[in-house]
Order: C-alpha cells, then sequence, then structure tokens
C-alpha cells in the first residue's frame, strides 16, 4: 500500500538562512543551507515542535503557515523527546550534548553534555521509556568505515549505561510496546538493529531487523498503535511501514523531496519531516 504525502507547512522565507556553516561544511561539502528541519515532537498542548540543525533553533508550529521561534542558541539540534514531566523537551544536540528546553520560557540548559569528561561523538536522537529512562544514540561521523557510533541508555536514577559501542552511524530510535527491544537506525549500514534489553540492564543478540538501500539510510523512527515499525529513509523519500517481522506493508511517500528524516504521530497522522526543501509533510495514518 502506498500513501501520498501532502504538505503540512513548509519554513516561511523570511525564516530561512542560506549562509555556510560547521554543520554544512562537514555534511553538505561548504554548501549554503538555509535550514534542515528535523525532531518532530508534539509538547504536552498537542503543538507540534522541530529543530534546524546547521542554525540552531527550534521552531513550534501554532499554525501551518505560522513559525514561531521557542529558542535559537550555539547548538546544532537534532532530535527532540517530551520529558515525562511535560514542561520540557530533551535535545539531541550533535555539537552540546543531551540538552533540557524549558518549554514556557525557551531556556536551554546542560542536561547531559559529557560522559566521564569526554564529548560525545555528536548525539543524534532520543527517546523516553515510561519509567524516566533516556535512549539516545551517539552518531558523529560514524559509518561502515569507523563502526563506533554508540547508543546510550541514560537511567532516570543518573547511571548512564552504553548498549551498543560498533555502530556504524546510529540514527533513529523506537522502542517495542512492551519496552523490551529498543530499534535502531543503522543509517550507513543501511538497516534497523533490533536490541532486546533484558531484564538485568544489558542486551545481547543484537540482529539485524530489516535491510534498505539507496545513498543513505534510516534516520527516525516510530512505532504505530499496531506495532509497526515507521522508517524514515533519508534518501528514498518515504516512511516504510514493517510489520514485526521486519516485511513491509505500506509506504508514506514524500510529495516534497528525498530528505525524508523524521517522524512523529498524532490523531490518526502522520507528521514528517522533509529536510532538503524545509518542509513538514503529513498524511493519514490509523495507526
Amino acid at each position: 500500500m502506498e500513501t501520498l504525502t501532502t504538505l503540512h507547512a513548509e519554513m516561511p522565507p523570511a525564516q530561512r538562512r542560506p549562509v555556510v556553516t560547521d554543520w554544512s561544511r562537514a555534511n553538505k561539502r561548504g554548501d549554503p543551507v538555509d535550514c534542515f528541519l528535523e525532531g518532530p515532537c508534539f509538547d504536552a498542548e498537542g503543538r507540534l515542535h522541530v529543530t534546524d540543525i546547521p542554525h540552531g533553533r527550534i521552531f513550534r508550529l501554532d499554525a501551518p503557515g505560522e513559525w514561531t521561534s521557542v529558542a535559537e542558541y550555539d547548538g546544532e539540534p537534532n532530535g527532540l523527546a517530551l520529558h515525562p514531566d511535560g514542561r520540557r523537551m530533551f535535545i539531541a544536540d550533535y555539537k552540546q550534548g543531551i540538552l533540557a528546553l524549558d518549554l514556557a520560557t525557551g531556556a536551554v540548559t546542560p542536561a547531559l553534555p559529557r560522559r566521564n569528561s569526554e564529548r560525545f561523538k555528536g548525539p543524534n536522537d532520543l527517546v523516553f521509556a515510561r519509567n524516566g529512562d533516556l535512549y539516545f544514540t551517539d552518531q558523529g561521523q560514524t559509518g561502515l568505515h569507523d563502526p563506533t557510533g554508540r547508543v546510550y541508555r541514560w537511567r532516570a536514577n543518573g547511571g548512564l549505561d552504553l548498549l551498543i559501542a560498533n555502530g556504524p552511524s546510529p540514527n533513529g530510535l523506537a522502542l517495542s510496546a512492551d519496552e523490551e527491544v529498543l530499534f535502531v537506525g543503522m543509517t550507513r549500514d543501511n538497516s534497523i538493529w533490533r536490541v532486546p534489553l533484558l531484564l538485568d540492564g544489558t542486551t545481547s543478540k543484537v540482529g539485524r531487523f530489516a535491510s534498505f538501500h539507496g545513498t543513505s539510510g534510516p534516520d527516525g523512527l516510530a512505532l504505530d498503535g499496531q506495532g509497526r515499525l515507521m522508517v524514515c529513509h533519508a534518501s528514498l523519500g518515504c516512511v516504510f511501514v514493517l510489520s514485526p517481522q521486519g516485511e513491509v506493508v505500506a509506504r508514506l511517500k514524500s510529495c516534497r523531496g528525498a530528505t525524508v528524516t523524521n517522524i512523529a504521530l498524532r490523531d490518526g497522522k502522520a507528521f514528517i519531516t522533509e529536510s532538503s526543501t524545509g518542509a513538514v509533510l503529513e498524511a493519514d495514518w490509523p495507526g
């Protein structure tokens, strides 16, 4: 089954910044990038937020054509996750580590900027468990040439567990409904890894759940209400929908560019960032 998305919102021209940044030098061959949207996340009031990585900005979409700047700071924000307290969003920031955004004031403060006094490679995405544990990927510039990307669990009690240390570009994350399995998009492996979460807090028998093709690979992930894994592919221009056995059962196809990077589900709809055009797409998704 294939569903064509529609345009939900597009960053207004006045808020685009077509300049060269450190991020564009490292990731876009030094070309000016006016925006690169990621991290769609709803707050407790149902308002959609997105990040703009190269320019260190977080926006709230109060209406499809109304983009409100919530925060701007010296960073490269990627993934967002609403904290269980409903008052904060946590940010996976490539430059600054794990940060906390106060939704009422727009203040951005360090939450976990370093580990054992060392900087992270470059955090990419994150997801909260129901008990407040935070899972996040530390992607950096890793890939098949350097499979040293990491996946962490930052426990609500402050403990930090290294679950994976050999990931070729770990990116998006999703927890199964029972929270016994963590799915990780390994972008440069062009695959999804399945990470069992054992009772003692460790993992074992990590396997490749699904494989793809293309010049990039899986990016943001989400799990729908029927246990299907939604996989944004950053070069194939669609969201693949996988059954619990990893079979492709549907696709949500971009109506804009091919750089489909992340997804959030709410009220029977999927909201998807298409980063190359600075757009947020939407599609009906009953899951």
